[in-house]
């Protein structure tokens, strides 16, 4: 078992196959693992060599996605033509609107949430944990950070960084109670994380009434909201051409960072991906799984804590009943598409952002009134051919692995038999 590629690929379990014993090379001394024949001395140690560029490993990895993304334009332009309309007049107003300063700005603040919900979902997936529960999560979340940031106000430098952890306290400790029916009574995390979403639902509806969470009756709005949070609550944002940027951009690139450490170059992302790929095989190395399971679902909804943190620190600055609902289902369609590995889940954000942005202009008369459904077609599709692409670049990369092999050891027999023959 190796301590890389693994996890990097994908899906709870991506289904490629395990790597060899010396998959990372071969031994440092140079020899074969076998003892000499015929007393003869072992060969002198090889020269580490740099591994080579691999060309086929990295086309194999973009495959899929791409593969996805075609076949979803393929049947997307195919039910605009049955609907009588032009697919190349509907793409190219979006990737015009898309491309302008003032959508590019929209795309990068969507991808930013879209990211975090991606980031959530895609932790629990790497040790084959799914958790479906990172839309209440995130939302149970955003309520408690909002009703604190309304009755705090403190230095900005507290303030801020107050919010973040109030945020992810309350989703890791309610991710975790699907993790303690795992370990200790055996409960699905999906079916105990999907229960826990229509819990979080109403627990949301049960604080925020006037009195609570909420502001006793009196305001001028008949929406029941909480107070907005104090003006030291609100994240920087970076005033650019096309509008403004949020500021959590950055924190989510911090997360990616974490994220690509903690699970590459750390023994507890060694320990996690290694669980994911066997319980038995981890267990029997010395990796306490319980403990593992509790950690991953913990970490998993503390990242979700995070996501309705940008609309509500840069935007909205209060949670009310119109809060962004979703976030948790497109974040774990994000993390499929982008193989749940850090860097894939960037393009794949900013894919899905780009969708939802530029789809506002198709219904606009002066567009051409296509209809906005197909950008929840295209990204439905996305998600259904990415599944299969996934298996078609699997089955594609055994069989280029088993020729190799296969090539390696007809060509180890000839150079045996021919030195037989000279000896």
């Amino acid at each position: 078992m190796t301590s890389s590629h693994s996890a990097d690929d994908g899906k709870p379990a991506d289904g490629t196959s395990a790597e060899g014993a010396f998959a990372d090379g071969p031994p440092s001394d140079g020899s074969s693992g076998a003892p000499g024949q015929g007393g003869a001395p072992a060969p002198a140690p090889a020269k580490p060599t740099a591994k080579r560029f691999d060309g086929e490993r990295i086309a194999l990895s973009l495959a899929a996605p791409v593969l996805a993304v075609l076949l979803s334009l393929v049947i997307c332009s195919i039910l605009l033509l049955v609907s009588g309309k032009n697919p190349f007049d509907a793409f190219d107003v979006m990737l015009t609107y898309g491309t302008k300063s003032d959508g590019q700005v929209l795309t990068l603040n969507r991808a930013t949430v879209y990211y975090l919900a991606a980031a959530a979902a895609a932790f629990g997936f790497r040790m084959n944990l799914f958790n479906i529960g990172v839309e209440g999560q995130y939302r149970i979340a955003a309520l408690f950070a909002a009703f604190v940031g309304s009755q705090m106000d403190l230095p900005a430098v507290i303030q801020i960084p107050l919010l973040l952890i109030t945020a992810m306290l309350v989703g890791g400790l309610w991710a975790s109670i699907a993790g303690l029916l795992k370990v200790y009574r055996g409960v699905s995390e999906v079916i105990s994380t999907i229960m826990l979403n229509a819990i979080a639902s109403a627990v949301v509806g049960l604080l925020l009434v006037p009195g609570i969470f909420a502001p006793e009756k009196g305001t001028t709005t008949n929406s029941i909201q909480t107070d907005p949070v104090s003006a030291s609550s609100h994240f920087f944002s970076i005033e650019t051409a096309g509008g403004t940027l949020w500021g959590f951009i950055v924190i989510a690139v911090i997360v990616g960072v974490l994220f690509q450490f903690t699970l590459n170059r750390t023994r507890f992302g060694f320990d996690l991906r290694a669980t994911g790929r066997s319980e038995s095989a981890a267990t029997a190395s010395g990796v306490n799984v319980k403990r593992m399971v509790l950690i991953s679902m913990a970490v998993s909804g503390a990242l979700a804590g995070l996501i309705g943190l940008p609309d509500l620190l840069q935007n909205s600055y209060y949670y009310g009943q119109s809060f962004q609902a979703g976030l948790g289902f497109t974040g774990i369609a994000v993390a499929l598409l982008g193989r749940n590995s850090p860097i894939g889940m960037v393009f794949s954000a900013l894919l899905f952002a780009f969708l939802d942005v530029s789809g506002t202009q198709l219904p606009l008369p002066q567009n051409g009134a296509f209809p906005f459904e197909i950008v929840q077609v295209m990204q439905g599709t996305i998600v259904i051919c990415v599944v299969v692409a996934y298996e078609l670049v699997r089955r594609y990369g055994l069989k280029r692995q088993q020729q190799k092999v296969g090539a390696e050891l007809a060509a180890l027999a000839a150079s045996t038999a021919k030195k037989e023959v000279s000896a």
